[in-house]
């Protein structure tokens, strides 16, 4: 069974992302998708969430 996990960055970075990848990799989940949520006035992402999947028995 394919269980998901989703990480809410309120602060988005590319420190943040890295840490983020780093952190849940390292637990045994592989990375799978990485969606922005951007602000209307700015060209800059508000939030990102990074979905990291794994497969378990």
């Amino acid at each position: 069974m394919l269980q998901y996990k989703v990480v809410e960055l309120n602060h988005v970075s590319d420190e943040t992302i890295e840490e983020a990848l780093n952190e849940w990799t390292h637990k045994g989940w592989k990375f799978d998708a990485l969606q922005f949520a951007m602000r209307d006035a700015s060209r800059r992402p508000a939030m990102a969430f990074v979905v990291f999947t794994r497969e378990e028995p």
